[in-house]
């Protein structure tokens, strides 16, 4: 049975960020996650407020253990206290709206972080719910994309570890997209017949579009999981990023292919030219791969949202086989 960060825990931390007049009235640990536990804490007193609290205890985390993974590899798990404080830091410093930091404590065992609650609701909801407030939520989102991705780094690698001093692990980001495709695919057939029927072929796929992508020695700036999930909407109407762990030097057009999955029709608003069609084509077919294979990977735990894990990996690998004819 899982164990969740409690409200005396939650109560601590928040005193420590508001003071001891705030008084937790209310608790609600949010969907979502699968790495981390996000809570949103109701106060009362003279600072009443709602804060929000990250807590990267392991009970909170819903992945299945994994083989052992070199820390400094770009694809490594992102998650913890030090890679979100120095994705925080970067963003803020190009003036790219993050939430802001009112409390980090690594002294606990929960390595707990206390930020602003951003009122206003996911850009994915407010598509549906506000068109025109959205238009403008997208047009400035592509604008701090644009700062993102014009921040350049011949090294690769996520921020957190190139500030440390650290080389990731690999050649170019290339290869180490190809190596990754090449074991989701692996695992991918073992768990869906679909993919395990074309399996030769995929791989062939794979390693034909690798041979395309020609040596690159300039980086941009990612977040690397980028959906309209992952973006909130302030109550005046600007974008702001969350889940910001994974933030990262690689190919841009790693992060555009996971925006043309995720925002889909929307996806022309943050389109920009100039991306490398021959990076986009194995970044596709290795995006789909991952989205089968990672979905039933989390499935082997208990994470609680089965229909829609299942549900993404089942569209996966169909469109993953349509990329074989394409």
């Amino acid at each position: 049975m899982r164990q969740f960060t409690d409200s005396e825990a939650l109560s601590g931390i928040v005193h420590e960020a508001l003071g001891a007049e705030a008084r937790v009235v209310g608790v609600d640990r949010l969907r979502g996650g699968s790495k981390k536990g996000v809570y949103r804490v109701h106060t009362s007193g003279s600072r009443a407020a709602s804060v929000i609290v990250y807590s990267w205890a392991e009970a909170e985390n819903f992945w299945p253990a994994a083989e052992v993974i070199d820390p400094a590899h770009p694809f490594a798990p992102a998650s913890g206290l030090a890679p979100f404080l120095a994705a925080q830091r970067r963003l803020d410093g190009l003036g790219v709206r993050v939430p802001g930091v009112l409390l980090t404590d690594d002294s606990r065992r929960r390595y707990p972080a206390v930020v602003e609650d951003v009122a206003g609701g996911t850009l994915e909801a407010v598509l549906e719910t506000d068109p025109t407030r959205a238009s403008h939520a997208l047009s400035e989102l592509a604008a701090m994309l644009d700062v993102m991705h014009q921040q350049h780094s011949q090294r690769y690698g996520r921020v957190d570890v190139l500030e440390r001093g650290d080389m990731a692990s690999g050649d170019s980001c290339e290869q180490l997209v190809l190596e990754r495709a090449i074991e989701d695919l692996a695992e991918a057939a073992e768990r869906d017949p679909s993919i395990g029927s074309a399996a030769a072929p995929l791989h062939d796929r794979l390693e034909e579009l690798a041979t395309r992508v020609a040596p690159r020695t300039q980086h941009g700036l990612i977040h690397g999981e980028l959906g309209p999930d992952h973006v909130l909407v302030d109550a005046s109407g600007h974008p702001v990023l969350i889940d910001i762990e994974g933030l990262m030097f690689f190919d841009v057009e790693w992060e555009h292919v996971f925006l043309q999955l995720r925002f889909g029709h929307q996806y022309p608003a943050l389109s920009r030219p100039g991306l490398d069609p021959a990076r986009l084509d194995l970044y596709m077919l290795a995006m789909r791969l991952s989205l089968v294979a990672g979905p039933l990977r989390l499935l082997d735990g208990d994470f609680p949202h089965r229909t829609v894990m299942q549900e993404i990996a089942e569209h996966n690998a169909k469109e993953a086989l349509a990329l074989l004819v394409s």
